[in-house]
């Protein structure tokens, strides 16, 4: 997404993420959940528009604390359908809920989200859509290389000339660690 460095910087929307989120590593539970979140709603869609909603998609997720959302029942899910503020597709809206409980048993199997994502890693992205597909719900190719890229597994998120690549690889990401050990 190295074009993202030429259109983000100063932009009211993408400007705050390209500068502070895109491809950061160190990231908690929560904040890992809520990317893939929300890479799943982007599905299909522009990320401005994810953008432009997330702050009513966090609150109507219950800040995507992983298990408000594990527990959310039909209840929920219709209240859901019905708020303008968020992307309301039901299938994106169920499968959101499906991958708080797989995350919740991450924990069990692994440790948590990032403890999973570092023993898987590195890999190739077509090995990680692969496990991602066998894994969570709705994640292909395009959701689940964003999502890496993002937070930091994949190469990418900013090209070496971007102010914001030299403070990404002060924080040395895992794709950054792996390069240096092959």
């Amino acid at each position: 997404m190295n074009w993202y460095c030429n259109m983000a910087p100063g932009h009211p929307v993408h400007g705050p993420y390209h500068d502070r989120e895109y491809g950061f590593p160190g990231k908690d539970e929560r904040a890992l959940f809520e990317l893939l979140s929300l890479e799943i709603f982007q599905a299909g869609l522009s990320w401005e528009l994810v953008l432009k909603k997330r702050a009513e998609t966090v609150a109507a997720f219950a800040d995507f604390n992983v298990d408000a959302v594990a527990a959310f029942d039909e209840a929920d899910i219709a209240r859901l359908l019905k708020n303008p503020g968020i992307i309301r597709n039901r299938l994106k809206v169920i499968s959101i809920i499906h991958n708080a409980g797989v995350v919740q048993n991450l924990r069990a199997s692994h440790g948590g989200i990032a403890k999973w994502l570092d023993a898987h890693h590195p890999m190739t992205l077509p090995e990680w859509v692969k496990l991602f597909k066998k894994t969570f719900k709705l994640t292909g190719p395009e959701v689940v290389n964003e999502y890496l890229m993002s937070t930091g597994y994949l190469e990418g998120a900013h090209r070496e000339s971007c102010p914001v690549f030299k403070k990404i690889a002060k924080k040395s990401p895992p794709w950054m660690r792996a390069r240096t050990h092959t």
